[in-house]
């Protein structure tokens, strides 16, 4: 099984930098062979050219809106004709671009799902912030458990 679990996101814009804390946190957990953590942050070219790479399964985390309380959890099937699920935002990188670009770059794995937490707030537009929303930050430990759960079922 080869597994990508990439964290996306902006950790100058407060919640955005969900994903990126969640894999920082991730990288001193023991994994099966195969199973690679990276932090993509707001690379999206490089998590494009990473995605042509063969894996059974690449987990994306990051914040995502969708209308419910902050700290909410997600897990998203991402489908092959949209590039991404509904109203999923990258702010600063924007992931289902990303997959779309991947796709025309020669495809990506058939197997693409989102680990997204409701964001709280993304700071001033003007000057962002630094850190994670309690109720974000309180959600790290599931997403975690969500992660691991999908690498063990994979």
């Amino acid at each position: 099984m080869k597994i990508l679990i990439a964290g996306v996101g902006n950790v100058f814009l407060g919640d955005d930098g969900f994903g990126v804390e969640v894999v920082r946190r991730l990288a001193g957990r023991r994994f099966p062979s195969g199973v690679r953590v990276a932090d993509f942050g707001i690379r999206g070219f490089d998590l494009a050219c990473a995605l042509q790479e063969p894996h059974d399964l690449v987990l994306l985390v990051d914040a995502v809106r969708r209308g419910s309380a902050p700290g909410t959890l997600y897990l998203l099937e991402v489908g092959e004709a949209d590039g991404g699920p509904v109203d999923f935002q990258g702010h600063g990188m924007d992931p289902a671009q990303v997959l779309r670009n991947a796709r025309a770059m020669g495809g990506v794995p058939s197997r693409v799902r989102v680990v997204g937490c409701e964001p709280g707030s993304f700071g001033d537009p003007e000057t962002g912030a630094m850190g994670l929303s309690p109720a974000v930050e309180a959600a790290i430990a599931g997403a975690m458990e969500m992660i691991e759960a999908q690498v063990t079922h994979a």
